[in-house]
This record gives C-alpha cells, sequence and structure tokens, in this order.
C-alpha cells in the first residue's frame, strides 16, 4: 500500500514508548517505562461531583461543541493560573485549549515548519515532540544538554556554525523543568542566556512544561516565558500530570500573530477539544481544588523517587549512573557507552521481567544507546523496589557478560 502513502507518512515512526506499553501489559513485567501517573493520584471523588453539577446545571453547554480556541471560562482560569503559579501574564485572546500537549506540538509543526526546516533539540528531547517535528518533515539538530540543562555554549556555537551555512533555525524546543526523559532543570541563568541567542539569531522558542508544578524539593525556577519580554517564546501547559491524562486538557500560551494560525489549523484538526473536559478542568480551578491536589501528588512522587533512588543505590552495579531528579517523573540513567539499551531491555523483559525505555528514542538520530529512561510515579512501592533490583540484576549480567 506505499504507493497510497503522502511523502510525509512515509517519514512517520511509530514510537518507542507506545509500542512498548502493550509489550508491558503482560502481568509479571514491572514496568518503569511508560510516563504514566499513578492511578491513585487521580481525584476521582472530585471530578464524580463536578460532573454531577455539570450534568444539572450546564449540560446544554458542556456536551455540545464548543469554540475552537476553548470554552472562555477555562481560558481564563488559566490565565489567572499562569499569573499565580509561573508568574506569567497572559491574554485570554492568545491562550487556546489543546486536546493534551501533543495535539499543541503538532499544531505548531503544521503551522511553522516547512519540509527541511530545522529545529533544534537537547539531547536527550522529549519523544513526542520529535516525533511531531519529524511528521511533518522537519530536520532536527541537538545541541549538548548537563544537569543544568541545555549547555549555552553548545547552542551558541551551533546557532554561529549554522549561520555560517546560512541555514536559520525556525525552533529551539526544550522541556526545560524536571525534563523529560532526563529529570534535569535548566537554571534560571541558561534559561535567560537561551533567551537572548534566540533574539539574536532571530529563532522562536517552544518551552513545554508538564512537569514543573511537580516540585518536591529545591528552589522554585522560572518559566522561559516570563523572560519573554518580545513575544518569542511559545508556552505549552497541561492537566494531564497534575489532574488526569485521560481529560486531554493542555494549553498553550503564544504571541497574538501566532495564536491565530494555530487556532485556524485546530478547526482542521479537531474542530473544537472535548468541552465536557474542559468544563471539569475549569471546575476543578474554580472550586480551589488543584493546589491541594497537586501537594497530595507531591507527596506520593516524592516517596516514590526516593525509593528508587535508594534502591538504584543499592542494586545498580559500578560503571553505572543516573540522575536525581528534584521533582517530575523520571531519572535517567547512563551505561558505559559499550553497552546497548534495546539489547537490554530484551534481555530484561526475557530473563528477569522489568521494561524501562531505551535511550536511543528520546535522540533524533537514533543515537544515546548507552541511556534509558526509569518512571517512577505509575508503579507500586513494593514494585518499584523490586524493579530496580530486577533491573539491577540485568546490568550486572550485562557487565559481566
Amino acid at each position: 500500500m506505499n504507493r497510497f502513502f503522502a511523502e510525509r507518512a512515509l517519514g512517520m515512526k511509530a514510537s518507542d514508548i507506545r509500542e512498548l506499553l502493550e509489550l508491558t501489559q503482560r502481568p509479571e513485567i514491572i514496568s518503569l517505562a511508560g510516563g504514566l501517573p499513578n492511578t491513585k493520584a487521580f481525584p476521582a471523588e472530585q471530578i464524580s461531583e463536578i460532573c454531577k453539577d455539570i450534568l444539572k446545571n450546564d449540560s446544554h453547554i458542556a456536551l455540545q461543541y464548543s469554540a475552537t480556541e476553548g470554552i472562555r471560562q477555562l481560558r481564563g482560569a488559566l490565565v489567572d493560573y499562569m499569573k499565580s503559579s509561573f508568574h506569567v501574564d497572559g491574554e485570554v485572546d492568545n491562550l487556546i485549549v489543546t486536546t493534551g500537549s501533543q495535539q499543541a506540538l503538532t499544531l505548531i509543526s503544521m503551522v511553522l515548519l516547512n519540509p527541511g526546516d530545522l529545529v533544534l533539540t537537547t539531547a536527550p528531547s522529549y519523544v513526542g515532540g520529535i516525533g511531531a517535528f519529524r511528521a511533518f518533515q522537519a530536520k532536527m539538530d541537538t545541541v549538548a544538554q548537563d544537569d543544568e540543562g541545555l549547555v549555552i555554549e553548545s547552542l551558541s556555537e551551533k546557532l554561529a556554525e549554522l549561520k555560517t551555512k546560512g541555514i536559520k533555525p525556525k525552533l529551539i524546543y526544550v522541556v526545560p523543568t524536571f525534563q523529560n526523559p532526563a529529570g534535569v532543570t535548566m537554571t534560571e541563568k541558561r534559561r535567560e542566556e537561551m533567551l537572548e541567542l534566540a533574539t539574536e539569531y532571530d529563532v522562536l522558542v517552544l518551552e513545554d512544561d508538564p512537569y514543573s508544578r511537580l516540585r518536591f524539593e529545591g528552589q522554585e525556577v522560572k518559566p522561559v516565558k516570563y523572560f519573554d519580554y518580545e513575544g518569542r517564546v511559545i508556552f505549552l501547559g497541561t492537566m494531564s500530570k497534575l489532574l488526569s491524562p485521560g481529560l486531554r486538557v493542555a494549553w498553550m500560551l503564544a504571541p497574538k500573530d501566532l495564536s491565530r494560525k494555530f487556532a485556524i489549523a485546530k478547526q482542521s484538526a479537531d474542530l473544537c477539544s472535548t468541552t465536557f473536559s474542559q468544563f471539569i478542568a475549569y471546575e476543578f480551578l474554580k472550586r480551589g481544588y488543584l493546589e491541594t491536589h497537586i501537594e497530595k501528588i507531591k507527596a506520593m512522587y516524592k516517596k516514590k523517587r526516593d525509593i528508587m533512588l535508594t534502591a538504584m543505590d543499592e542494586h545498580f552495579p559500578e560503571g553505572v549512573t543516573w540522575t536525581k531528579p528534584e521533582g517530575g517523573m523520571f531519572s535517567w540513567v547512563t551505561m558505559p557507552e559499550h553497552m546497548d539499551s534495546k539489547l537490554i531491555l530484551m534481555r530484561a523483559i526475557k530473563e528477569d521481567n522489568v521494561a524501562f525505555v531505551i535511550g536511543s528514542a528520546f535522540y533524533p538520530d537514533g543515537s544515546g544507546k548507552n541511556h534509558m529512561r526509569l518512571n517512577f510515579s505509575h508503579s507500586s512501592d513494593d514494585k518499584l523496589n523490586e524493579g530496580i533490583r530486577r533491573l539491577g540484576v540485568t546490568l550486572k549480567k550485562e557487565i559481566e557478560d
């Protein structure tokens, strides 16, 4: 059937993570793979209460189509939330509700990227962003990242090198806080310096922020959008990690001219995001439930992170290192360079019934083979500890062989 595919479809690749999730449904497998919130973190009782009230009082609008940009009540509440929680001023007309942040990544790619346009990302980077850019036939190049996020010297050198070749990137894509996959956070100094470089070279910045409210310890860091004085940053936020991923409620805040084009693109994608879910999110914010709920999640995930880090100290062999995130959902493991996480994954599943995500999934060029991403939010405390123990066994066998 290849003769029927559009050219862009031929370059599409399945997500290694989505494919892996099916494999990890086997009951004997302990999965440290998917970036899933813990099901005990879902506020089912409050959502049930809200749903009953919506159906009683607002069913005539909550079950109907809504504006492409989102219901105005939620957009207004999200502007207030951006101000109170992210210290970012925004206008309702510049905020669009999307069906998850993944839709926002797709709409941005649809509107901004021609085939062959260049996107700069960190190495590693979020696989959903890589997939969206690739689907619209963009090229990707990477800049270095360390424990303090994107390395400014690497970005500066990359931009200068590209300029000498007559190449101008369209986007710098970052997940700056508790990054997926590495769990690291870019310092405020680097955020400001990145934005200065973006201004100097006239590049847009795409800031993807699903995790910053899940900080367990350390100092709060202002988003890149906070330093955006000229309208160069597109900010993506989501309720998936705070409220529920199943509601598919996210948003993007962008400069006015971009927002209008994104809204037009969204009209062709889904007409509007689910109205009922938007009402649930609005009521959750309006009733003041979110902040209390976030504190509950943070306590739960901090405990799980501590369990994982303690177990890694105990069970992982010498020569293997990992990040120690102050929040979010992930730790990033680095193994000796000769080790291949894809081969280790097959062994871990077959011999020790434990799964993770291979490092190469997070690199546009497929490198990073000696890395893996581990998730600590989803598994029970007991399975988390046991999963790390099993993975330690696999790693030791691989090193000894």
